[in-house]
């Protein structure tokens, strides 16, 4: 079973698409300052796959040794509000190890997407949207049942 932590970041009009991308990028490597420039070197693509609202209902997927994190934006209204914003630092480096990024995309943006990221970074791909949504549902149709033992609690 997989440990999955949640992050969801104000976007436009809070704040435009690529200020979106860096506040995530400074998430993701504050513990980790070799990544800075390969998420930099991204931004471009990530902030017009931010702009397209792609990542409204798909989340960005962070994977690494530890948690994998999924980070959503709020759009509109949502965004000014702020009040479904959780932005805090996390507690373990999200680019422990071996880390790979995969952004959500249009289905007809796909092509181009990876095609652009390919050419910045082999641990920043992208998938399209409706897959994470897929995963999400298998993840919880494959929910882990806990068992506790009462009686092993109360022996000395």
């Amino acid at each position: 079973m997989t440990t999955v932590t949640r992050r969801t970041f104000r976007s436009s009009p809070h704040r435009d698409a690529l200020a979106t991308w860096a506040a995530i990028s400074d998430l993701l490597s504050r513990t980790n300052t070799g990544a800075q420039q390969e998420l930099g070197s991204v931004a471009g693509i990530a902030s017009s796959i931010i702009a397209d609202k792609a990542c409204e209902n798909s989340p960005i997927l962070v994977s690494c040794e530890g948690p994998q994190t999924r980070i959503y934006c709020l759009y509109d209204d949502d965004a000014i509000d702020g009040s479904d914003a959780n932005e805090d630092v996390l507690g373990f480096d999200p680019l422990k190890g071996d880390w790979s990024i995969s952004l959500p995309c249009e289905p007809d943006d796909l092509g181009w997407v990876q095609s652009a990221l390919q050419q910045k970074s082999n641990r920043i791909t992208a998938h399209e949207k409706t897959e994470a949504k897929k995963q999400d549902t298998a993840d919880n149709s494959q929910g882990a049942t806990l068992e506790i033992d009462l009686e092993g609690l109360l022996e000395p």
